[in-house]
């Protein structure tokens, strides 16, 4: 198995954050771009595993360079390349380490928002529907099972927190006092266009997004979508040949180590427990999975 990469660290370059997997680069020379390394790092509760699933920054980058491609038509994105190839000289010294789980991209200014759009009822929805109807502003049908389906999709907007925090979800009303009407209706109609078209392709394929959270940013007055897209660390993927509603479904996305977590007596808090070589591999299959079943390949 190949050993995982678990953090860079590219002196000829200017690190300018690390989040819960992706390092982010500045390049002398190049103020307008960034470059986005998927590491092999794996999120679960807001708390960074000591143990990496190999391979899974590649299937990361493979599947956003898929979606950025099919999604082309409903919103501009900040992909220049992913072809390590044409990065700038700086980059060369670490094309190894590159490629295959790198992209160059324009710099944009990320909405202060995280854009949630659910077509299933699961997660803290779930959790939140049970005591109340009403939730997040939205009032849902009486008499829904956990993994229902919504009559039509919905748009969940949350904060962004920052590492280690968690992001809250907010209503409409509180998204336009941060956004402003205009730009909170064209976040709200590109983030439901985006999952629709997803969610349709998908389904051709055998699988099921129940929800997706997209990231979107702004250049030169202009919305475009920007960082992952449509992974299973930002989805939930269900097997439709297997879906069931009125419980908790198996799914191809990070579900599986939340689950396994969920067994343990661990407080959700840092230090997180060790993962069993087991669960490490069964990760990496169903993220394997996952990007196989959509992109063919």
């Amino acid at each position: 198995m190949t050993e995982p990469i678990v953090q860079t660290d590219f002196s000829d370059l200017n690190i300018v954050h690390r989040g819960k997997v992706r390092d982010m680069y500045t390049i002398p020379g190049h103020d307008d771009k960034l470059l986005m390394v998927a590491t092999d790092r794996i999120s679960a509760y807001d708390v960074v595993m000591d143990d990496a699933i190999p391979g899974k920054g590649a299937v990361l980058t493979k599947l956003s360079l898929f979606w950025f491609e099919l999604l082309g038509d409903i919103v501009e994105n900040h992909l220049i390349t992913a072809n390590v190839d044409e990065y700038p000289e700086a980059c060369k010294p670490y094309a190894d380490q590159l490629r295959d789980r790198s992209m160059l991209v324009k710099k944009t200014k990320p909405l202060p928002i995280e854009c949630i759009v659910r077509g299933y009822i699961s997660g803290s929805f779930w959790k939140a529907y049970k005591v109340n109807r009403v939730v997040c502003g939205f009032e849902l049908p009486e008499g829904m099972k956990e993994s229902d389906q919504f009559p039509n999709p919905l748009f969940t907007p949350s904060t962004k927190a920052e590492l280690g925090d968690h992001d809250e979800n907010i209503s409409i009303e509180q998204m336009v006092k941060i956004l402003g009407k205009e730009q909170a209706e064209k976040v709200a109609d590109i983030s439901v266009q985006l999952y629709q078209k997803a969610a349709e392709f998908a389904r051709e394929k055998g699988i099921i997004i129940a929800d997706t959270k997209f990231e979107l940013g702004v250049i030169d007055d202009r919305i475009i979508l920007i960082d992952e897209v449509l992974t299973p660390d930002s989805s939930r993927f269900w097997p439709m040949d297997k879906y069931a509603p009125g419980q908790g479904q198996p799914s191809f996305d990070k579900q599986f180590l939340r689950d396994y977590l969920s067994s343990l007596e661990w407080d959700k808090t840092p230090p997180p427990p060790t993962l069993p070589a087991e669960i490490v591999e069964k990760t990496k299959q169903r993220y394997e999975e996952a990007v196989s079943l959509i992109t063919g390949k």
